[in-house]
């Protein structure tokens, strides 16, 4: 007994060797755990889907984009794509045909008339969410026709300028100069102002009286000293031909602004026709714009002679 004692005694003094604590689990910290689920996708409708778009690029090439997405579970090569639209005369073919892949979009380039049908049916924008625009593209042997979503009202925005453009023509041609300073923009210094002229060359037809109000910079080409040209002058259709000069520097320069030369010489000019406001946007030809643009580089420092050559 006496040794039964000592060895108990001995073992009361050696620390009890201890188990590894069990982990808590969710129900332990009173966490639940939540199963992400995989979010269920919505099933094809099993139709072609259209709506309507316009990039600056666009815009510059006298076109928009119908987009239209296959939300169907086969391929769709067309063979055909036509727009069909009350404020243009005839229907306008779509280009660059090529397959729509199964849940894909694809967007098909049309190119504007230059007669839209104007009227009183164009003076107010369009109720959006009342499209006027149908596409029909046939493929396989099948035809589809279906309405063309233009929630930023493409097709009525051009009609109605268009529109417009007709009727200033009746009392003057509008038109940039294609020269800025002296034409030659390598002579410009840097930091240097240009000056771009607004040539306005009456039909020497009675009419309504034209002014025009202001003109806007574009991302390149701004004017100088204020934040808009506001030349203030009018012309009938009979007056003489008239240049309004416009001094001009380039709005930045860095590359960046370069590189998106969509709208660099497109400048809108806001007017009064007979009483009636509008705007319009007029742009330079591909030979002013090359011009405008290298005087805003070399005003920029951008450009620099090399061997008696340019170099951007």
């Amino acid at each position: 007994m006496a040794l039964l004692l000592a060895a108990s005694g001995c073992g009361d003094d050696r620390p009890a060797e201890t188990a590894p604590e069990p982990e808590p689990t969710p129900s332990d910290t009173g966490v639940p755990t939540i199963t992400a689920l995989p979010v269920p996708e919505e099933p094809p409708t099993g139709t072609l889907i259209a709506d309507m778009r316009q990039s600056s690029r666009d815009a510059a090439a006298g076109r928009m984009e119908v987009w239209i997405d296959n939300d169907t579970t086969e391929d769709v090569t067309p063979t055909r794509i036509t727009y069909t639209d009350p404020r243009f005369r005839t229907a306008l073919e779509g280009e660059r045909l090529r397959e729509i892949p199964a849940q894909s979009t694809r967007g098909f380039p049309l190119y504007l008339p230059a007669r839209p049908t104007c009227g009183s049916s164009n003076d107010v924008p369009v109720v959006l969410d009342d499209p006027l625009g149908t596409i029909t593209v046939e493929y396989a042997g099948a035809t589809q026709t279906i309405q063309v979503e233009d929630s930023t009202d493409v097709a009525g925005r051009y009609t109605r300028a268009r529109c417009l453009e007709m009727a200033i023509g009746d009392v003057a041609t509008l038109s940039w100069s294609d020269q800025v300073t002296d034409g030659d923009p390598t002579r410009t210094p840097v930091g240097g102002e240009g000056v771009l002229e607004l040539v306005l060359v009456p039909t020497g037809r009675p009419g309504a009286d034209l002014t025009i109000d202001t003109v806007s910079g574009t991302p390149i080409l701004s004017p100088v000293g204020t934040d808009a040209w506001r030349p203030g002058v009018s012309v009938s259709g009979t007056d003489g031909p008239l240049r309004v000069p416009l001094p001009l520097k380039p709005t930045r320069c860095d590359a960046h602004a370069f590189a998106e030369s969509g709208g660099a010489t497109a400048f809108k000019i806001g007017l009064t026709l007979g009483g009636e406001p509008g705007q319009i946007t007029l742009r330079m030809t591909p030979e002013g714009a090359a011009n405008a643009i290298a005087f805003a580089r070399a005003s920029c420092g951008m450009l620099e002679t090399v061997d008696g050559g340019v170099e951007g």
